[in-house]
């Protein structure tokens, strides 16, 4: 793997992992300004959300990259694996 790969990996762990990431703490406004969203977060929490985002990522991504290293291991082993 080269550190091309490695990036592009990292990007769509990263959007996969944001994904999940959003939905936590999402409390809704019980009192909407007319023209507004009902179902619209009161605070979206959005900078702590990407933190989180980005060291969740940082720790697959490392461990996906030790096995890769450490063990030799690739995604083409499981095609072999069948």
């Amino acid at each position: 793997m080269n550190w091309l790969g490695s990036f592009f990996i990292y990007m769509v762990v990263w959007w996969v992992v944001l994904f999940a990431v959003l939905p936590w703490g999402v409390r809704r406004n019980e009192n909407p300004e007319v023209g507004h969203d009902t179902g619209a977060p009161a605070v979206t929490h959005l900078k702590q959300k990407l933190i989180a985002t980005t060291l969740i990522t940082f720790v697959l991504w490392g461990i996906g990259v030790f096995l890769f290293w450490h063990y030799g291991l690739s995604l083409t082993m499981l095609e072999h694996a069948k």
